[in-house]
């Protein structure tokens, strides 16, 4: 007999509702958040164990703790919480929700064999985020005082006692700390590139997918612990939405009623963009490898004789990049599927 487990997750603390098949609550309990008390209290409950917990901190933890104890395992985004709110009130929705299936939107949590890198992406991409932040603060700190600072010279070991002299001598010693805090920051951040590719290598699907147009070392090293297998997207439509690539038609009011007392749908303008719920990290991979492409401009290369025919005929520059986007994500799903280096002879205007 199935009993449906909501977790509501916290610091110090998770509350567990557990329901019958008939959403009976047969018990609620506030546990202790350490894998012991509850891998302790899912023991107790009878199989078939079907526990949810939302999307957060604390989840993949939950994730990986937890699996092995339980028959099915659901993480879901975080809900727009309407009405009363407390833990329980929480736990029981979830567990109602994974009743009655409701549950809309599911994340993924098997990492595999890319748990490593995973947390090496994810530590090189803080690092590149800190980087930028002591770059604009340096150049914030020169744009206070009046002094225009374009490009990367600002940076450069060489030129610094030039700008340093452009700065009151109050201001010498805020520049200085930023410039050591910008080189700790560029050291660790090399070092965390270096140990990040190092482990992408050790994965066959890294060396078939860094062939793809636009993508390189880092943007295959960032995709492979997100999309960890092509075979959980049934067809390339569904990776386009997950991307965020996807595209949504939008219309209201769209049936009107003929003379004769039929209805008939009518030609209504629609809106269209694309879909927001999706995996900001991919997008930003395969946008990037778009511009790759497109900034590359090779002539000779089939993905950016497409983007030039796009703009030919007519097609505004950010719906044919938009464009070559998916081409390259519809290419990672098939050579990866494959398991073979891209072809360029092999695409299709249609890919």
């Amino acid at each position: 007999m199935d009993r449906y487990i909501g977790l509501d997750a916290h610091a110090s603390s998770c509350t567990a509702v557990v329901l019958g098949p008939s959403g009976r609550k047969l018990q609620c309990q506030v546990l202790e958040t350490s894998a012991k008390a509850l891998i302790s209290f899912l023991q107790t409950i009878p199989k078939n164990r079907r526990l949810i917990f939302e999307e957060g901190t604390h989840s993949n933890w939950l994730y990986e703790v937890l699996a092995p104890h339980v028959q099915e395992i659901v993480v879901v985004a975080v809900r727009q919480s309407r009405g009363p709110k407390d833990d329980k009130i929480d736990a029981f929705g979830l567990a109602e929700d994974l009743r009655i299936g409701n549950v809309k939107v599911r994340v993924y949590k098997k990492q595999g064999e890319f748990a490593t890198l995973s947390h090496l992406v994810r530590a090189h991409n803080t690092l590149v985020t800190d980087t930028v932040r002591c770059q604009n603060r340096i150049k914030s700190l020169l744009r206070s005082r009046g002094i225009t600072a374009g490009g990367k010279q600002v940076y450069s070991v060489k030129s610094r006692d030039q700008w340093l002299a452009k700065l009151p001598a109050h201001a010498h010693g805020q520049a200085g700390l930023l410039y050591q805090q910008y080189d700790a920051l560029l050291e660790l951040r090399k070092r965390a590139e270096k140990q990040m590719l190092t482990e992408a290598r050790k994965h066959a699907a890294y060396r078939v997918i860094k062939t793809c147009p636009g993508l390189g070392k880092i943007r295959t090293a960032q995709l492979l612990p997100i999309v960890v297998t092509p075979y959980r997207f049934a067809n390339k439509r569904q990776f386009w939405s997950y991307c965020g690539l996807g595209i949504v038609m939008r219309s209201s009011s769209d049936w009107v009623r003929t003379q004769g007392g039929e209805w008939i749908k009518a030609p209504i303008q629609r809106t269209r963009g694309l879909n927001r719920n999706f995996n900001r990290s991919l997008k930003h991979v395969f946008k990037g490898a778009a511009t790759t492409v497109i900034g590359c401009a090779k002539k000779d290369d089939p993905l950016y004789q497409h983007y030039q025919q796009l703009l030919d005929g007519g097609t505004k520059p950010n719906l044919a990049k938009l464009t070559i986007a998916r081409q390259i994500a519809s290419i990672v799903l098939s050579v990866w599927r494959a398991q073979e280096v891209y072809d360029p002879k092999k695409l299709s205007p249609t890919t």
